[in-house]
C-alpha cells in the first residue's frame, strides 16, 4: 500500500494499512494513523502527527515550516490533526510557531478545498469547511461546524464562532460571534445562519431567542457590557444564548458590527 516510489524518513511512523501514492515524501517525526491515504506528490513534514482515516489529495503540503520571518526552525514546533480530515489539492498547512503556543492543532471531519490555507498556530475544531483559496493566518481559532467559502481573508488573531457562515470573498478583521451569517468584501452580519442550525437540529423556539439576542446585540446601540446583561436574562429560556455571552467575553479583537 506504499509506492516503491514514494520517500518516508527513518524516523517516519507510519500505520500498517496506510497508503501513500507515488513520489510522495513523508518527512522525519511524521506520525500517521490507520486508514489514512495519502495520493501522490504529497509532502508532509514534521513534527506533524496524524489520525486515522484522513484522506490527502496530491500535491497538498503538510505539517511545513511557518510562513513567519520570526519562525528560526525552532524544535518542537508541531502540527497535530484528528481523524477522517479531507485536504484536497495544493492545500497547506503550517506547523506553530515558538512565538505562541508551538502548535497547530486540527480536529476532525473537517474539509480543506484546493488552495486553502492554515497558517502557524492557528486552533480549528471538527466539521469545518474551508472551500477554494480560503485563507487564515496565524494565531485564528475556529470553533465547530464553521463554513468559510471561497477567497475568504481572516486577519490573524481573529476567532470564528461555532455554527457561523462566511461569505465569499470577506476579509474579516474582527471576531465573528456562533450563529451569525457574515458576507460581503467589507463583511457585515446578516442574521442567524438559519439554514446551517436547523439543518443541525436547532429547533424552532430555540432559533427565536437566538434571533432575539442578536437583535440585543446588534439593533439596539448598546455597549457590550449592557447587552450582556440582558442577554443573561434569556439564558434560563435558551441555553445557546449562553455561548453569545461566553464569545462576548472572550473577545479580543472586538466582535464584526454592522
Amino acid at each position: 500500500m506504499i509506492d516503491q516510489r514514494a520517500v518516508i524518513h527513518p524516523s517516519a511512523k507510519i500505520a500498517d494499512n496506510v497508503t501513500i501514492g507515488p513520489f510522495s515524501c513523508i518527512g522525519a517525526d511524521v506520525e500517521i494513523g490507520e486508514g489514512t491515504v495519502i495520493g501522490p506528490n504529497v509532502v508532509i513534514d514534521g513534527p506533524t502527527k496524524i489520525g486515522k482515516d484522513n484522506r490527502i489529495y496530491q500535491y497538498a503540503s503538510i505539517g511545513s515550516d511557518a510562513q513567519d520571518l520570526k519562525f528560526k526552525g525552532e524544535p518542537n514546533c508541531r502540527l497535530e490533526i484528528g481523524d477522517r480530515n479531507r485536504f484536497r489539492e495544493f492545500c497547506t498547512i503550517n506547523r506553530g510557531t515558538a512565538q505562541d503556543r508551538g502548535l497547530t492543532k486540527i480536529g476532525s471531519d473537517n474539509t480543506f478545498l484546493a488552495y486553502s490555507h492554515v497558517a502557524h498556530d492557528c486552533l480549528l475544531g471538527d466539521h469545518i469547511i474551508l472551500s477554494n483559496n480560503a485563507t487564515l493566518a496565524g494565531h485564528i481559532t475556529v470553533e465547530d461546524w464553521v463554513i468559510i467559502s471561497g477567497f475568504v481573508a481572516i486577519h490573524q488573531f481573529c476567532r470564528i464562532g461555532a455554527h457561523s457562515f462566511l461569505g465569499g470573498g470577506a476579509h474579516l478583521k474582527h471576531d465573528i460571534l456562533p450563529f451569525l451569517m457574515v458576507a460581503d468584501e467589507q463583511p457585515k452580519p446578516y442574521g442567524l445562519n438559519t439554514v446551517g442550525l436547523s439543518r443541525r437540529g436547532f429547533d424552532a423556539d430555540t432559533l427565536l431567542w437566538l434571533k432575539r439576542a442578536y437583535k440585543i446585540i446588534y439593533r439596539q446601540n448598546l455597549r457590550t457590557e449592557e447587552a450582556i446583561e440582558q442577554l443573561k436574562e434569556m439564558v434560563p429560556h435558551c441555553q445557546k444564548v449562553q455561548d453569545f455571552i461566553d464569545f462576548l467575553g472572550k473577545s479580543e479583537r472586538g466582535i464584526l458590527r454592522g
